[in-house]
Order: structure tokens, then sequence, then C-alpha cells
């Protein structure tokens, strides 16, 4: 009977995994995939705090690119404003072309005047310099900022919209400072993206439901009253879109019912979603709430808080990638002031989840202080679905870092995070400024990881830095053994400014072999702790350096350098079992901020943040590993 019973149970959670919102209380088997769970992590590594990287293996050949670095003295290298909160970043890929919007204000989150930016690229790689796409709101004449607000902001959780009938609609939400939410909402802007670039007039697409705003009382006009037919179809088509409209639920809760019976609650936020191999919708929000819809979003089952899935108030991001399986980006950790590192987890089904892995795990030092700016990779969108596809196996994604600067990642498919057999990259086989195949690179605007043509007969990876409070970093994961060979070529260009930092690690980030190019001149190893002089570098020049590291059983390595051995047995750095990565970096590990560091502690800007320092470049080659 007992069996019987269980078997019951299990029949009636799989009839009823898309109950809703009026069924919820009907007592369920807690089913992974069905309304109690409708998503679960298994793999069961949680990250260390202690460490950027959260002690994570990498996602293979992910590219870490700046698409804005914010610059206060010189406003002409960055937005032409020189404003320094931008965050809350939003992508699409249509015509051939990257699109990517996001919020930006002067220093603080929340604080007015607020714009919304546009900045667009062909290859996600180089981004051209943003333009105003909804300017900071002035409201008609005659019209006062209602009694405890102070000036007007933007807010939006969604940006872009490819209709139907192929139109790019671009949207942003105009409200009152500090809280655009429900009575200090104003409405939702909308205006369409061109084909040759430039923008329509803006229009309102939807006052708020809170207020009694409308054509009479605000500075645009209703979207109806265009006389391009098309873009009127694009629009009526968006707001028929429950999908993409409960993007909007955050600062309009629809007290008009527009989001009409079955509707989510108010208390969730930052809505994502993706549709399941059975059809049924996937709903993600922050704070771990995960629920589930079998009618396109019309009615949900009521969002419950997924344990497995850790995080704070950043956002989750989910999608169906092109290898059909399951992608979410998330901060796996519940700390709202310290969103790092930026990581993923996949899955078949799009209900189990395994492998956690790392995105991002880079965390520069915050520049310049603003209000409720927290450290890390921030609010992680990828291409809502509809909303285009880049050519190749790729998923990409975007986030705001410390709040202050814009990126995007491309992360190749499918995922994996192991190498099998030996490495030998001349990258001979590689496109000049394309991608560095199974390499991880990190990108700032003023420190850069690119392929090069060296010579009209050889290529090489070139790592470049010019910047005063961040680097340029590649690695490359290759076949963990304990009992490693390791070749590579490093040409410095120059001999007295610059550092490039070259480390073996093991999956969790330990650096047991350490050999770096020194701004002065020298070339050094460690010995256990203490560093050894090798001699001096001459620019211009090839350095062949092999390294033979035995992990396991003697805790040592060797260094032979252009064939001449000139560090024998020496003691690894720190203990570890065995190494898989390579990493080359023109600056120094970092550990800075941590998640002790005051987020909110008033400070003036880093000296020379706004100014490039004299540029370095190293050249790195024939790069081969053999593992046993």
């Amino acid at each position: 009977m007992l069996r019987v019973s269980l078997v019951k149970q299990y029949f009636y959670s799989l009839l009823f995994s898309t109950a809703f919102v009026h069924l919820t209380n009907v007592p369920l088997m807690a089913q992974t995939g069905s309304v109690t769970e409708p998503v679960r992590y298994i793999g069961g590594n949680t990250i260390d705090p202690s460490v950027h990287e959260g002690r994570l293996r990498y996602a293979i050949g992910t590219e870490n690119i700046q698409v804005l670095r914010a610059n206060r003295e010189h406003p002409e290298l960055a937005d032409g404003f020189g404003w320094t909160y931008n965050h809350a970043p939003n992508l699409a890929y249509w015509e051939h072309t990257f699109f990517l919007q996001y919020l930006s204000n002067p220093k603080d989150e929340h604080v007015a005047p607020g714009h919304t930016m546009l900045v667009t690229s062909e290859n996600g790689r180089q981004w051209e310099k943003p333009k105003v796409v909804f300017p900071a709101y002035e409201a008609p004449e005659g019209v006062a900022i209602p009694e405890g607000y102070n000036g007007y902001m933007m807010h939006q959780r969604m940006g872009f919209y490819v209709a139907p009938n192929d139109r790019l609609l671009v949207l942003g939400f105009y409200g009152h400072t500090d809280h655009p939410f429900g009575k200090g909402g104003i409405g939702r802007v909308v205006r369409e993206v061109k084909k040759d670039g430039s923008f329509g007039q803006i229009y309102f697409l939807r006052y708020s439901s809170f207020t009694n705003f409308n054509e009479n009382n605000t500075s645009y006009p209703f979207f109806k009253k265009s006389k391009d037919e098309g873009f009127v179809e694009a629009c009526e088509a968006l707001l028929a879109d429950r999908l993409i409209t409960l993007q909007w639920l955050d600062e309009d809760y629809g007290m008009d019912d527009f989001y009409g019976e079955g509707r989510v609650p108010d208390s969730v936020e930052a809505f994502s979603y993706y549709h399941r191999p059975d059809g049924k919708v996937v709903g993600l929000w922050k704070f771990s709430h995960t629920a589930l819809s079998s009618d396109e979003g019309q009615t949900f089952s009521a969002p419950v808080k997924t344990k497995t899935l850790l995080m704070a108030g950043g956002k989750v991001w989910g999608q169906r990638t092109d290898d059909d399986r399951y992608a979410l980006v998330y901060n796996p950790i519940e700390m709202q002031e310290y969103r790092f590192p930026l990581a993923i987890v996949t899955g078949n089904d799009g209900a189990v989840f395994d492998n956690l892995l790392l995105v991002q795990g880079e965390v520069p030092q915050r520049r310049f202080f603003g209000r409720w700016k927290d450290f890390g990779s921030c609010y992680t969108r990828g291409i809502v679905e509809g909303n285009g596809n880049p050519p190749g196996d790729d998923m990409w994604l975007t986030y705001s870092m410390n709040k202050e600067d814009i990126w995007v990642s491309r992360v190749p498919l499918s995922v994996k995070y192991m190498v099998e057999g030996d490495v030998a990259d001349n990258f001979e086989d590689m496109k000049v400024d394309g991608q560095i195949k199974d390499w991880n690179s990190y990108a700032p605007q003023w420190a850069s990881a690119k392929i090069v043509a060296e010579a009209k007969s050889n290529k090489a990876l070139e790592l470049t830095d010019a910047d005063p409070y961040d680097y340029a970093r590649a690695i490359r994961v290759f076949e963990e053994g304990k009992n490693v060979k390791l070749s590579f070529k490093v040409k410095p260009q120059q001999d007295d400014k610059g550092t490039l930092q070259v480390e073996v690690t093991d999956q969790f980030g330990n650096r047991p072999v350490r050999v770096y190019f020194l701004p002065d001149g020298r070339l050094v190893a460690y010995d256990g702790s203490k560093e050894i002089e090798l001699g001096k570098y001459k620019k211009e020049t090839w350095y062949k350096l092999e390294l033979e590291i035995d992990a396991y059983l003697y805790g040592s390595y060797s260094l032979i350098l252009d064939g001449k051995v000139v560090l024998e047995n020496a003691a690894l750095h720190e203990a570890v079992k065995s190494v898989e990565r390579i990493s080359f970096r023109t600056g120094d590990y970092r550990s800075f901020p941590t998640r002790k560091t005051p987020n909110q502690k008033v400070s003036e800007p880093l000296e020379g943040a706004d100014d490039k320092v004299e540029e370095a470049i190293f050249l790195v080659d024939d790069v081969e590993v053999r593992a046993n």
C-alpha cells in the first residue's frame, strides 16, 4: 500500500505540474520541474567568497569585453557626458548589428538627472561611441514635481523589442527621483531604431496606472498619434506580448488590470524567462524565485524560492541556448553589495542544472564613489527570445561592472570546463582581432587581449596595457594533470615599464608556479615564497620558457629558459594536487575589494583614473602543454 501511495503522489505531482495560483494550496511532492520546484541546481559546489573568482572552474573560451569605460575628466573618451553611474544594460541583435542600451546618471543610482544611452557593434568586440536614445526628462511648462520627489530619472528592466513586422523598438521608463515606481512613475516611452541607424520620434507607449499622466501633461505624444502605421502595429504587438510586458512589472504593477488575472505578485523583480522542451515557460526573478506558465505567461504558478540557487538582488538570466540546452547566469552569493563572481550553470531540460562555472571573475577597483554602486558584475542580461540571434554558437551577455562600466561576455557553446589531450596553440588558424579559440580573455578598453599579425608569416596573442587601474588577461585551460610540461614564447615590446605575470594554476585558482616579467626589466620566478632573479630581459626579443611541473609527488617545478635550465626542482609557491590552467596577466593579482570593503564609504575618485599610462605590450606565441 505504501508503494501505491507514493506512486499516486508522484503521478499527481506530474498531473498538476502546470497548476496555477488558485491550485498552489494543493499539497504536492517537491518534484523538480513542477510548480513546487521549477528549477534545481544539483552541482553541490558553491563559491569561496574570499577570492574574486570564487575558486570556480572556467567556462572555457569565454571572452569578456569592455564596452564603455566611464571617464569623468575626459568625457570625449567615454560617453560625451562624463557620467560615472552606468548600469542595467540590455542587449539585442538586429540587422547584423549588436544593440546595447543602459541607464546613465552623473554619479549616483536613482538620483537625477538620468538618461538612457544606446551603443552598437558589428562584431561585439569593437563598439561605437554611445548615443542618447532617451534624454533626461523635462516636464511640460506648468507640470510641477510632486512633493516628496526630486527631479526625474529613467529606470527599466527591458530595453528592446523586435516586432513581428521586423521593426526594432527601443524602450525606457520615466519616473520621479528617487523612487520611480508606483506613484512615482510617469510612463513607458518608445522609439524606433531605423535600419540606417537613426532614431524615430519618442512616444509614450503606456502611462503609469498609478497616476493621471496623459498626453496633456507629459512631454511626448501617445504612440497612436504616429502616422507610421508600421510603427503603431509594432507597438500594439509589443503591448499584446505578455512575456515581454511582464518585464515591466517592477515599474508599474498594473492598477488598471493590464496584467489581468493570475498575475505574478508585486514582490518579485527583474523577470527573465525561457521555454522548456514541453512548451512550458520558466519564469525567473531576483532572490532565487521561479515559477511556471503553460499559457505563454497569461498565468503563472505562485513563485517559489529555489533553495539550491544562491543569489541576492543581482538579476538572474536564463535562456535556451543554440545547442538546445539551457543556461542560468547569476552571482551565486547571498550578499547584496558584493556581486561577484558571475557564474553559469547548464542543463539539458530547463529544470535540472549542473556545473557551476566562471563567466567573469575579475573585479577591478571602483574608480568613482556613488550611491548604491555595488562591487562586481551587476544585473546580467542576455538576448531575449525573439530579439535576434548573433552568428555562431555563442551566448552573449551584458552587465555593468561596479555599476560604472559596461561589459559584454561571449560564452561559446556547448559550455565546457575540461580539456582532453595536448595543447598546441600557435594562433595561425585564428583571425586577427577575432576569437581567441579555447582561451578565456579579459579585455578592458585600455588593456586589450587579441590576435595580431606579429610578422608577415606569424600571428601571436598580444596583451596590451595602458590602464592605471586594470589589466589585460588571457587564460588557457588544459587537461588537468599531476605532472605537466608546458612551453611558450614571450616577446616584451619594452623593458622599462609594464609587467607580464605568467602563472600556472589548479582548478581552484591556486597559483603554485609564478614567472614574472617585471617593469624594471627583470625576469623572476619563485622558489616557494622566495623570489629568484633570472636575469634581465631585452625588448623586442622572443624568449622561450619551458616548465616541468610535478604537482603531486614532489611539489616542485623546473624552468628552462631558451634551452638552459635556470631553476631546478623549485618548490611550488602553493601546495596543489594538480594543475589545469596557464594565465598571462598584465598586472598584479588582486583581492581588493573584499567582502568587507565598505560599499558606501564616501571617497574621492582614484588618482589618475581618467588618464592612460604609457602603454606596455607583450606578445605570446607557441603555447604547448602535455599533461600526464
